[in-house]
């Protein structure tokens, strides 16, 4: 009898045998993940990005306001980015877990602080180029996503 459940494999109570050294780095090699520093950088291009253009479109005002709406973004996510390269990789595995939500928690109440302080940062806040540039910048995760590194061939011709 076939199973109703399309997501469930042939047995999921078999076990299962772990890889060995070589399956792993060949696994890694075949689907490189998708680095922070990459995407950190990409968002602060997007950044620039959409200041630069509220600035030819709209002038001062307009181009401050994008690119602090990219900022609102852009920082809490370089710092979370370098947290996880200098210590959480370091942690056991359930305090990295708790590290990570920690710091997603962290990133959200920077985001909201960022935002909160626009209008006694910038001179005169455009909030709709804002919220263009900062949702702009968000969506660099999805870009990374999909730019994320393609599957590398061996040196080996056939």
């Amino acid at each position: 009898m076939q199973a109703l459940d399309t997501w469930q494999d042939e047995d999921d109570n078999a076990p299962r045998e772990p890889l060995s050294r070589e399956q792993a780095q060949a696994l890694l090699r075949a689907r490189p993940g998708v680095s922070a520093l990459r995407v950190v950088a990409l968002q602060l291009a997007v950044a620039l990005a959409a200041g630069l253009l509220g600035w030819l479109l709209g002038g001062r005002a307009v181009g401050l306001s994008a690119l602090w709406g990219g900022g609102v973004v852009l920082l809490p996510a370089a710092l979370f980015a370098g947290a996880m390269r200098r210590w959480l990789v370091r942690l056991a595995p359930a305090y990295a877990l708790f590290g990570f939500a920690f710091g997603e928690l962290l990133k959200i109440a920077l985001t909201v602080v960022l935002l909160l302080l626009a209008p006694r940062v910038l001179p005169e806040p455009n909030w709709p180029a804002l919220l263009l540039g900062l949702a702009a910048t968000l969506q660099v995760y999805w870009i990374a996503l999909l730019l994320r590194g393609k599957p590398r061939r061996s040196g080996k011709q056939a």
